[in-house]
């Protein structure tokens, strides 16, 4: 599958609101993949993501493969480490924790990735990642060791996004982290937006299509969902469609 990023840009300009269901190969058991799967085909979902912060090795590939079986939908991994790339996904967001000061999730990680991903056909798109503080911490606060940017420091928030825009990222990702107790209010998904001319990923502690809608509404151009439909499958229920 090719033009993953040229069909994201299609579809901002096109203003058509895209959603991916992240799925964590550490918490998604391969016997409940096809029904799982049959549920995100009937959803409004645009993307599959595959990925977490800590991941056995071999998992994600396993995944993957299995997910391949049931879907026609692209498959973009959102690696917590470099054992978690396959060739066997569609594409590949290549992380940089631009919120963050720890070298090894800025470039370390990445520089490892390289021989990697030469031995793949995935489509590489780099994204610049943003943690945002979201009342308790997550297993990306845990594993990069780095603190997340305060909510009341929207300008640091801001300049962040843009930085990472500026640097030559083609994404940039706000995150609120796996088990978010709140989404990222929309007052600051508006002000990062109004900055920069990269389209604009939001993801962490949604779980209703009221936070989904209002993500949109702020700006938001991807939204990504993933606690929600672990722990309460008939929310797909509720995305069959969204104004």
């Amino acid at each position: 599958m090719n033009n993953l990023f040229k069909n994201i840009i299609d579809a901002v300009k096109k203003d058509i609101k895209q959603l991916a269901v992240l799925i964590d190969p550490d918490k998604m058991r391969i016997e409940n993949v096809s029904s799982f799967i049959a549920k995100v085909n009937q959803s409004i979902a645009t993307h599959i993501f595959v990925g977490g912060s800590e991941v056995d090795d071999g998992l994600t590939e396993t995944l993957v493969i299995e997910i391949k079986k049931y879907t026609a939908l692209p498959i973009i991994l959102f690696p917590g480490d470099v054992i978690q790339i396959t060739d066997k996904a569609d594409g590949i967001l290549f992380l940089s924790l631009i919120s963050g000061r720890n070298p090894d999730y800025l470039i370390g990680k990445q520089v490892e990735a390289v021989s990697e991903l030469a031995k793949t056909n995935l489509e590489i798109i780099p994204t610049g990642y943003v943690l945002i503080e979201n009342g308790k911490e997550t297993a990306v606060q845990r594993v990069s060791e780095t603190k997340p940017i305060k909510r009341s420091d929207i300008q640091i928030i801001t300049d962040t996004a843009k930085a990472g825009e500026l640097l030559g990222m083609k994404l940039i990702y706000l995150e609120a982290g796996s088990g978010a107790t709140h989404p990222i209010e929309p007052h600051i998904i508006s002000e990062v937006k109004q900055l920069l001319n990269i389209p604009l990923i939001v993801g962490g502690g949604i779980r209703s299509k009221a936070e989904i809608e209002s993500a949109y509404k702020a700006g938001a151009d991807l939204v990504v969902i993933g606690t929600a439909f672990e722990e309460e499958e008939s929310f797909f229920n509720e995305l069959k469609n969204l104004t």
